[in-house]
């Protein structure tokens, strides 16, 4: 029989994936970032915004579904975060809606900031999202200041049930280091993503060679960031929800998470082999040009494997620095059984929406775009 308790660690595993494929697909953001560093000439760089505009928009409705499945699933968390650290979630939000803008309009004609002013726009999206997502993603591990009283669920006079304890809502977790380092690895691991998917996508000698000296600059920093972020992790203090439900805190927590789940263990070492044989074997070699995929699939299994270990195993993913016992977790911030049961239900349509997804993505790139075809569909324009 399914029990509440399965359902809550279902959608944590499912959420946990579709993080992993949302930081996946920030290879869109990280080719951004990379235009004027890759694009030699105008003709170049419009052929790299042309690939990219090819998927962008998958990067855009994953995130929205992202945030809708954690919106369903786990409501407290929601009205919490995004009711308490609004800014740095307006921001993030933000980077997004420059992009879409970007992409729809830097083509017509008529346009009012120009093709210029436009892809500033994409370079600024290009930056600042994987770097908010990974400073937002590190505040699973070293907390943020709320409180919660659910108390107040009864008392019609004073409904507000989270209450943030800090007056930068959300902006503070901008000044705690070890968020940067996880912000800034995320940001250059998409740009080593970025690379890769060019030197995949694209069928152009001058660009293959830019991607390949870029690729091991922004692969250097990725490790420098990511490995010290998460060395800190396995040695810092977490929080953990004792038998009697009191909230405390227990050295080297998260590496205690690994050990007593060793699936999830190997989840993230199969997900390093994966990030680190992508981006390696392309830099060695000179013919392989399809390091995205086991660099994406690496990257999609190591963030899953992250967030399974901010959640399981007693763990709250979300624990509070002003209130220990505020903190969220899988069981106390969740969606009732019959929403969960409901979502599950729905939730046995994801395969084939994956299908169609690879479906469409195989039919865009059946072939390696080149200058060729770039001024072939201006030209019928």
């Amino acid at each position: 029989m399914i029990t509440y308790s399965f359902l809550q660690q279902y959608w944590w595993f499912l959420i946990s994936l579709l993080a992993g494929l949302l930081v996946f697909l920030l290879f869109v953001q990280g080719g951004q970032s990379l235009i004027y560093v890759l694009g030699p000439s105008e003709e170049r760089r419009r052929l790299l915004i042309h690939s990219l505009g090819r998927k962008w928009e998958l990067t855009f409705t994953t995130l929205v579904t992202f945030g809708g499945a954690f919106f369903a699933a786990f409501p407290l968390f929601y009205s919490t975060s995004f009711g308490g650290a609004y800014w740095l979630w307006m921001l993030l939000l933000l980077s997004f809606v420059v992009q879409a803008v970007s992409y729809e309009f830097q083509s017509k004609l008529g346009n009012v900031l120009g093709s210029r002013g436009y892809r500033m726009l994409l370079l600024l999206n290009g930056f600042f999202a994987p770097f908010l997502l990974g400073v937002t993603v590190a505040t699973f591990f070293h907390g943020a200041a709320f409180t919660v009283s659910k108390d107040n669920f009864a008392d019609l006079a004073q409904p507000v049930v989270s209450a943030w304890a800090s007056p930068y809502h959300g902006l503070e977790a901008l000044v705690n280091p070890w968020n940067l380092m996880l912000g800034f690895g995320v940001f250059f691991l998409v740009r080593v993503l970025g690379s890769l998917y060019f030197m995949n996508n694209i069928e152009d000698q001058v660009l293959e060679s830019r991607c390949s000296v870029k690729l091991v600059g922004d692969f250097v920093l990725f490790l420098l960031f990511f490995l010290t972020f998460f060395v800190h992790l396995l040695l810092t203090e977490g929080f953990v929800v004792g038998n009697d439900g009191v909230v405390g805190t227990e050295r080297y927590k998260y590496l205690h998470n690994f050990l007593a789940l060793p699936w999830v263990a190997a989840v993230f070492l199969l997900g390093v082999v994966g990030m680190l044989y992508g981006s390696v074997h392309t830099i060695l070699s000179k013919s392989y040009r399809k390091g995205i995929w086991p660099a994406g699939a690496g990257t999609v299994l190591t963030v899953l494997a992250l967030m399974l270990t901010a959640g399981y195993h007693s763990t709250p993913y979300y624990p509070s620095t002003a209130d220990a016992q505020s903190s969220l977790t899988i069981a106390n911030s969740s969606s009732s059984f019959f929403t969960l049961k409901v979502m599950s239900i729905v939730s046995l349509l994801i395969p084939f929406v994956v299908a169609y997804i690879a479906y469409c993505w195989h039919a865009m790139d059946r072939e390696s775009l080149t200058l060729n075809e770039l001024k072939g569909e201006r030209s019928s324009d």
